[in-house]
């Protein structure tokens, strides 16, 4: 027996030694080539989906698909981040492994305030995650618990996971919220390949009934993935319930995509509102960019605070996997909140950077009511350090151009294009020419949103870090977000118009700094 337990100890001081060995050679130092500078990656390996995004006890945790073994998918496992602010994020263990021929898909988490579960310890509420077992070795995924009762720190899984199983193979990404109105949790889910998700209910998270199902419309063209249900302030008073619905393939750019429904919900049944109903636009895309996915919203933002928050994956299914960045693959796109807004067309989700990012600005340019010639030797003159931006432009006159926008200039022949055409309608992120663009196929592409025109004006709002551009306009009821991979060095900005006599009415920019250094 003695000797047992000394081979054991020998065995776990020379795996201590070996882990502390390998975490040290692969020590990212955040300054790699195309590492984000503002976006949250993981320090190394594989991410995917933001998963379990609640806030409790002052920090947003941020659980995210994560590969322990390797930098393409694989051993999916939940890996975990806090934050204050949602702009500095801390690294914590991985909180859900893989194990026994299961691993951990998509899910969300609450803070089961009232400890309808039990879980809860020395009168805290716990922290209670709701994920997707798939099941490695047979054609299988149900939904299981796990809960923690040291703020997200650690976790025990339910003994009696499975908590909802209908013995389907693409039946996953639970998202569970308390509603108020029925006194009850109500759990959405995806029954991937039917293009449906489902609605369960639960006293105590643990035992569920099935209420009801949503489907049949939208983009129905790959995977229903990733689905959230909340509901979302009208700009001006009243309130509707959005669903957002994720879907692979069959995205507005190609491969994956973001789609929303507006409608109500009476906690059995969510029911279309018909006048937000698509006029001129047959699906609602969130984002009409390539690289925005999985996108769901944090649980339990304070009623003070009164935001809904969300942010997705920023890649793309069609080459997640060849993104040449190392030794960490993928990136979050910046935190938003989100709002509905009344058009002529219905009523529209509405995209804002959160106002933490704010405190990330330095150094400030401004330039007011000058023509495009008068604005690009301005521009020609400043001295953009980093490269990290946050650029607020905004044109008059737009109606009578054919053509505007912005060029980003990186290298030679390197250029990412936002080009607004006034006749048509329509916005466009071009990346053909952005840097290195030959690792696949798909990637090389420009990407075309519809653009709504306020008062005859183009207002954009661009967050440009090392390795992404995420492009606001309208006053954020279009949004496209696109990876880039330019050339490392300086970048320089240039306006250009086609006809018309464009003016620019202002122009911002701010330098950022990295939350790395």
């Amino acid at each position: 027996m003695k000797q047992l337990t000394l081979l054991r100890i020998i065995i776990s001081v020379f795996s201590c030694l070996w882990l502390s060995f390998a975490a040290n050679a692969a020590t990212p130092t955040y300054r790699e080539p195309w590492r984000p500078q503002f976006h949250f990656t993981p320090a190394t390996n594989w991410m995917n989906d933001p998963n379990g995004m609640v806030f409790y006890d002052g920090e947003y945790h941020l659980f995210y698909q994560f590969n322990p073994f390797g930098d393409k998918w694989g051993h999916m496992s939940w890996g975990h981040a806090v934050s204050k602010d949602l702009v500095r994020w801390e690294h914590l263990p991985i909180a859900l492994y893989e194990e026994n021929d299961v691993m951990i898909f998509s899910g969300s988490a609450v803070v089961d305030w009232k400890n309808t579960s039990g879980f809860g310890k020395d009168g805290k509420p716990p922290l209670v995650a709701i994920y997707t077992g798939h099941y490695t070795k047979k054609p299988l995924q149900n939904q299981h618990l796990a809960y923690s009762n040291d703020k997200g720190r650690t976790w025990t899984k339910f003994s009696g996971n499975p908590v909802v199983d209908v013995k389907m193979a693409d039946f996953r990404d639970p998202k569970v919220f308390w509603h108020e109105a029925s006194a009850r949790w109500v759990m959405t889910v995806a029954l991937a390949k039917e293009s449906k998700v489902h609605f369960y209910t639960s006293p105590d998270l643990k035992q569920w009934k099935y209420v009801g199902e949503f489907g049949g419309v939208g983009a129905m063209g790959g995977l229903w993935e990733c689905p959230d249900l909340f509901p979302l302030a009208i700009e001006g008073g009243g309130e509707k319930w959005v669903l957002i619905v994720n879907i692979n393939p069959g995205g507005p750019a190609g491969g994956s995509g973001c789609q929303y429904f507006v409608g109500d919900f009476d906690g059995k049944h969510f029911k279309l509102d018909a006048s937000a109903r698509p006029a001129t636009q047959p699906v609602l895309w969130a984002d009409f960019g390539a690289d925005f996915y999985a996108a769901v919203s944090w649980s339990d933002i304070p009623r003070r605070d009164g935001r809904r928050l969300w942010l997705g994956w920023m890649s793309n299914w069609q080459y997640a996997n060849d993104v040449p960045t190392s030794p960490w693959r993928s990136a979050m796109s910046i935190p938003r909140e989100l709002g509905l807004r009344q058009t002529a067309d219905g009523l529209r989700l509405v995209q804002t950077p959160v106002r933490e990012l704010r405190n990330l600005r330095g150094k400030n340019h401004v330039l007011k009511k000058a023509r495009i010639t008068e604005a690009n030797a301005w521009l020609q003159r400043l001295k953009l350090e980093n490269g990290l931006l946050e650029i607020e432009a905004e044109f008059d006159s737009v109606p009578s151009a054919e053509e505007l926008g912005l060029r980003i200039i990186t290298g030679t022949n390197e250029s990412t294009t936002v080009r607004c055409q006034p006749r048509q309608g329509s916005l466009t992120l071009d990346r053909i020419q952005s840097g290195r663009v030959d690792f696949h196929p798909k990637f090389p592409a420009a990407h075309q949103a519809p653009l709504r025109f306020m008062d005859g004006r183009v207002r954009l709002h661009l967050y440009l870090d090392t390795s992404s551009l995420e492009v606001f306009a309208s006053n954020g009821e279009t949004v496209l977000t696109d990876l880039i991979l330019p050339a490392s060095g300086g970048r320089k900005l240039e306006l250009f118009a086609q006809r018309g006599s464009i003016s620019v009415r202002r122009l911002e920019i701010w330098e950022l700094r990295s939350t790395w250094r």
